[in-house]
């Protein structure tokens, strides 16, 4: 089975996925450029293992995207049992649709995770023209379901898929317990008692100032700390209006840097204005921590059920924030229950599960190919 797939650049999680994919198929994966400008390095240290990887030529266009005809030739070949699009709304993958629907070749479309929007705006008239037409849909959610519907798909073509950056190696087997957490916490110079992580960019969408707008009201045993690369004026300055001593910003960490911060946290926060998905929210279950998150967050959205394994609390509601922040650090009990839940939830989000929907699925859109020859 050869399976060619389009996509903007190698993010880390992707290249795990499709080294894992390509163990099970044979596969080529083009890349419209080699890096995000607003990623780091750590995102430049992907290896093709198991799959063909090629990095087309072409303009750059704003931060991830670019302007390249260079899948024309792959294309024109003729030698691919299945093509999926995952980057629909860039230049290239608008003109890459196009050429597919021309030439009558039928292929996927493929995204992270997203919102719908009913706004009836040009920009929404071209995305419906654009996602209208595909021979199956991935989705990652409920809310992303109807995300596809919304743009002319119909339900049937619509497949579900355990979206992660998770292998089945990177799951915990159970809540890391308080003592190992006391460790992991001398080992960062952590001193309060209860300790709240967030890990991301520090930009607008993040939410950052949500959160610290809800740690006003905690006490000096609660810490926050939030993972998030370079830190910016605006929260410095936030913070030291807030009056916040307890609340820390910390520089970039690698995957392994990071996990000792998982291992070290209590619960985990995520106080985004919009998240597609939000692979930290898989990253922090696999640890067996508590989530909470917003109702803009598709991971929390399909993963969380409110009260069960964490909470989704309103978007800019940094009142209702603290309150389920302060709920669940009063009760140790319901933190090591919930902890116990993600990790059996999180399981079934693995890259090997993820790798084995898609080909299921590509057997099946074969089949159904073939029956109608």
């Amino acid at each position: 089975m050869k399976i060619l797939w389009l996509t903007n650049i190698p993010s880390p999680y992707r290249v795990d996925f499709f080294n894992e994919l390509g163990e099970r198929c044979d596969l080529t994966v083009l890349f419209e450029r080699s890096n995000s400008s607003e990623r780091n390095e750590s995102w430049l240290q992907y290896k093709f293992v198991s799959f063909k990887g090629v990095i087309m030529k072409g303009l750059n266009i704003g931060v991830d995207k670019a302007l390249t005809f260079g899948f024309i030739k792959y294309i024109k070949k003729n030698k691919y049992d299945h093509i999926v699009i995952s980057n629909p709304f860039t230049p290239t993958g608008i003109f890459a649709i196009e050429y597919l629907r021309i030439n009558k070749i039928n292929y996927s479309i493929e995204s992270d995770g997203a919102i719908p929007n009913y706004e009836k705006s040009i920009k929404e008239i071209i995305k419906r023209h654009v996602i209208k037409g595909a021979t199956r849909y991935f989705s990652t959610a409920d809310i992303h379901d109807q995300y596809y519907i919304n743009y002319g798909a119909n339900s049937g073509e619509i497949v579900r898929y355990p979206f992660t950056s998770l292998k089945k190696e990177d799951v915990s087997k159970k809540p890391i317990d308080q003592s190992l957490k006391a460790k992991y916490r001398d080992m960062l110079g952590m001193k309060e008692k209860k300790i709240i992580l967030s890990v991301g960019r520090f930009i607008y969408t993040k939410g950052y100032d949500v959160l610290l707008k809800a740690a006003h009201g905690f006490s000096k045993d609660v810490g926050v700390y939030i993972v998030g690369g370079h830190i910016t004026d605006e929260y410095i300055k936030l913070k030291n209006d807030l009056g916040l001593d307890n609340v820390y910003f910390i520089d970039y960490k690698n995957k392994d840097e990071l996990k000792i911060f998982f291992k070290a946290a209590d619960i985990f926060v995520l106080p985004t204005r919009s998240d597609a998905w939000g692979l930290v929210i898989n990253e922090a279950m696999s640890f067996g921590l508590p989530v909470i998150t917003t109702n803009k967050c598709v991971a929390g959205l399909e993963l969380i059920e409110e009260g069960k394994n964490g909470y989704i609390v309103p978007v800019e509601d940094s009142k209702k924030l603290a309150d389920r922040i302060l709920k669940l650090l009063s009760n140790k009990e319901l933190i090591e229950f919930v902890g116990k839940k993600n990790i059996k939830k999180i399981n079934e989000y693995t890259i090997e599960e993820m790798a084995k929907k898609h080909v299921q699925t590509f057997e099946e859109i074969i089949r159904c190919q073939l029956a109608q020859k």
